[in-house]
């Protein structure tokens, strides 16, 4: 009973923080999206009408919903493995002992996760410039011709998918890092002994002891790439052709565009409800393999 009231002493401060905001602001948005607040509400307090589902309801039938709700699971599925595999194989070259200068590469690699994402976007805007961009000048010196990457539709998402992943896979790779250095040496010496190969240790050794490591990471990578916005309003102000238009870009055009904030808030609990079955599935997955 006392370690019991010791925890919740503990935890009253952050709770204290909570409460007023984080829970009663998420409270707030709910009760916002069962109405019509819009505009004219804004406006006069006595036009806000009470439509319960109506909002959700709608957004089910609206096809641009259903778009959108495609290129962000686009983005997630290209960009969560991609941004795994890259950050593991830094974290893995920064592990390896003929790795020199650790400390440096590690800062530089992580220098993307500290920048700011808008002004970082507006740079690799201008990389992928069809004529003056230096990644088509580095295509011509291939013989490859000039790619239209934020104006056609076929391009945009994947160019986007590049720009996220060398954004944050920094993160990932100091997470990785931690995992890799816990791992204890004894295992591969053992390993070693036994004639496996360096491809055989990372396979029954260093993947199977990663494999929490690896799930937290999956789980705040995907977490984080269904809030989409930052980089298709900068780079693409989602085209062409809404191309790359996300779920949260949507929220933002029905909230701060168009001020239907009843709507808007409705798109906000069907991202959360998209990355709770997300994410539960993953969390199911991972407790099969023991991972959790």
């Amino acid at each position: 009973m006392n370690a019991r009231r010791a925890a919740w002493l503990f935890l009253a401060p952050a709770l204290l923080v909570l409460v007023p905001f984080f829970v009663l602001p998420v409270l707030g948005a709910f009760a916002l999206s069962l109405t019509d607040y819009d505009l004219y509400a804004l406006a006069d307090i006595h036009n806000l009408r009470f439509v319960a589902l109506a909002n959700y309801w709608a957004l089910l039938h609206r096809p641009l919903f259903w778009a959108a709700l495609g290129h962000t699971l686009y983005f997630v599925a290209v960009g969560v493995p991609l941004s795994m595999a890259v950050s593991l194989g830094a974290a893995l070259l920064l592990h390896s002992p003929l790795a020199r200068c650790r400390a440096f590469f590690r800062t530089a690699l992580f220098a993307p996760v500290v920048t700011t994402a808008a002004a970082v976007a507006v740079v690799w805007r201008y990389l992928f410039d069809t004529r003056y961009g230096w990644v088509n000048h580095a295509l011509g010196w291939l013989g490859i011709h000039p790619v239209d990457w934020l104006g056609d539709p076929h391009w945009a998402m994947p160019a986007i998918i590049l720009f996220a992943v060398w954004k944050n896979f920094g993160y990932n790779m100091i997470i990785f890092l931690a995992g890799l250095q816990a791992i204890p040496v004894e295992l591969y010496e053992a390993a070693r002994i036994d004639g496996a190969s360096a491809w055989r240790q990372f396979r029954h050794v260093t993947l199977p002891l990663l494999g929490p490591t690896a799930l937290m990471v999956a789980v705040l990578t995907v977490s984080g790439y269904f809030q989409l916005f930052a980089e298709p309003y900068v780079m693409t102000e989602g085209g062409p052709l809404q191309s790359t238009t996300s779920v949260l870009y949507l929220m933002y055009e029905d909230g701060f565009k168009w001020w239907n904030l009843g709507t808007a808030s409705a798109v906000a609990f069907l991202l959360f409800a998209a990355m709770f079955a997300v994410t539960a599935s993953m969390l199911r997955l991972a407790r099969r393999r023991g991972w959790a």
